[in-house]
């Protein structure tokens, strides 16, 4: 696992965790938890039908079959980049079918930064890489 650390008025970079240092000891933020929380936005936005590009979702299926349903679920189609108090977050998604690329892409940018933000991260990008498209 990755680490980088924050902290509200004295940021402080070592790794992709975000930490925060109040008087009584310090809060970390992984990265891990800033992509699933990114994962959560981005799969709440109609006209997202999957996340991760096509070998992600092939290894995915794979894992479904012998039973391992939950593997790789959690952060699949996101990772994320912390520096200080900065998070920059790349989403890589399955589009479906008839849907507007630049609504449904906008639409994830603004939820992912409403969804990091409201856990006082300051969101530099959100960047969107539509790999595929279902039923087409």
């Amino acid at each position: 696992m990755r680490t980088e650390s924050y902290t509200p008025g004295a940021d402080v970079e070592s790794g992709d965790q975000v930490m925060s240092e109040a008087t009584n000891g310090t809060t970390t933020v992984s990265s891990e938890v800033v992509e699933k929380i990114t994962v959560a936005a981005a799969r709440a936005v109609p006209g997202v039908a999957d996340l991760g590009g096509d070998v992600a979702r092939f290894f995915n299926s794979v894992l479904d079959k012998v039973g391992l349903d939950e593997v790789g679920d959690a952060s699949r189609g996101v990772s994320a980049k912390i520096s200080n108090n900065n998070v920059t977050v790349n989403v890589v998604l399955v589009l479906e079918a008839g849907r507007v690329v630049a609504e449904v892409t906008g639409e994830v940018q603004r939820k992912v930064t409403e969804a990091l933000t409201g856990y006082g991260l300051n969101v530099v990008a959100v960047n969107v890489n539509v790999d595929d498209i279902t039923g087409v």
